[in-house]
């Protein structure tokens, strides 16, 4: 009797703590990287193999004050990012998540992470840095890292770049220094030299940002770049005023030219304008020209009067007198005449 008693109360034990007989996850950690929010863990104790296969995970994000809001469900992966499901994250707040896991019937116990302010524990990725070479000098230009959650300037409002330069291969020999301006020239540089350029952002967040790429950039000439800039800028000034003088000699001709005052009458405006009748261009081109009717005239005049240098005036009284006949078709004839006196008669004579 006394034996059994035991034995009875091990195995009640045992079913009433099957339900929590698997162990929670382990390494239990809230992260931020650039304002997100992601919690991670590893496998519990003893689950890795293949007899875990079934084995997924629920976690919950707590604010600080509660109440807790339910993050991913029934999930195989060991992380879940909280920013990605939608969940409302303030850039001040201060959060705590917790996971369980799951197989089957059985379930372990909530493993909470430590509770970490996002402002003050988010690891600030690295700038974007690009360098600009003119002449002896070059340009960096710094654009901040892009937060999952509002932006750099947004959340720490004040923000200092710490820029690092040195020529190429003197590492041990660069220096370094801070400004508040996301570009900035180096000028006191050696010409045609090549440079590295490296930039962290420094806020009130303890830790300082993640470095940058290394970025590296040649030099030019000292000299020759103010040169050029002036003869570009010269010649453009010149052809300018080139311009704008010849528009002033010639700005009557130009006017005219552009805006002529003579203008087409309306009507041939209208006949130049209206479409092309296709009836009448066809009347045209089948037409023939029309018949020509025509007569051989030929004048003979008295030989004496020719020689006494007196033609015209024969061919004039002729003239005068006859007309010829178009209708009937003839030549006028002047006929000689005996008598110098007399003037010389003119006849029609026929023709067929």
């Amino acid at each position: 009797m006394s034996a059994s008693v035991p034995a009875f109360v091990l195995t009640l034990s045992a079913l009433c703590g099957s339900a929590a007989a698997l162990g929670g996850p382990a390494n239990v950690r809230l992260t931020s990287y650039n304002m997100d929010l992601v919690l991670r863990w590893d496998p519990p104790e003893g689950a890795a193999g293949g007899a875990t296969g079934d084995l997924v995970y629920t976690t919950r994000l707590g604010d600080s004050p509660p109440p807790h809001r339910v993050g991913c469900v029934n999930t195989s992966s060991l992380h879940c990012d909280f920013t990605r499901l939608g969940i409302f994250v303030s850039e001040y707040g201060k959060y705590e998540g917790s996971v369980h896991a799951l197989s089957g019937a059985e379930r372990s116990d909530w493993v909470a992470s430590a509770q970490i302010a996002l402002d003050l524990d988010t690891v600030i990725g690295p700038p974007n840095v690009t360098l600009y070479s003119s002449g002896a000098s070059i340009e960096v230009g710094v654009r901040n890292p892009a937060f999952s959650i509002s932006e750099l300037k947004e959340v720490y409002g004040s923000v200092t770049y710490n820029i690092t330069y040195w020529q190429d291969g003197q590492r041990d020999k660069a220096r370094s220094f801070g400004v508040q301006q996301n570009r900035v020239v180096l000028s006191d540089l050696d010409v045609w030299t090549k440079y590295c350029v490296q930039v962290q952002v420094e806020t009130w967040n303890p830790t300082p940002s993640e470095p940058s790429r290394t970025v590296c950039e040649t030099t030019g000439d000292r000299e020759r770049a103010p040169w050029v800039a002036a003869v570009v800028a010269f010649i453009v000034l010149a052809v300018a005023a080139s311009l704008v003088a010849v528009a002033v000699v010639y700005r009557k001709r130009i006017s005219h030219f552009l805006c002529p005052k003579d203008t087409l009458p309306q009507h041939l405006k209208q006949y130049l304008l209206a479409p092309p009748d296709s009836s009448t261009r066809l009347v045209g081109w089948n037409s023939q020209p029309p018949e020509e009717i025509y007569h051989q005239v030929s004048v003979t005049a008295d030989r004496r009067l020719v020689e006494e240098g007196r033609p015209l005036e024969a061919a004039a009284a002729c003239n005068r007198s006859q007309q010829p006949d178009v209708t009937g078709g003839g030549a006028i004839v002047v006929e000689e005449k005996t008598s110098d006196e007399e003037e010389p008669e003119c006849s029609l004579q026929g023709l067929q």
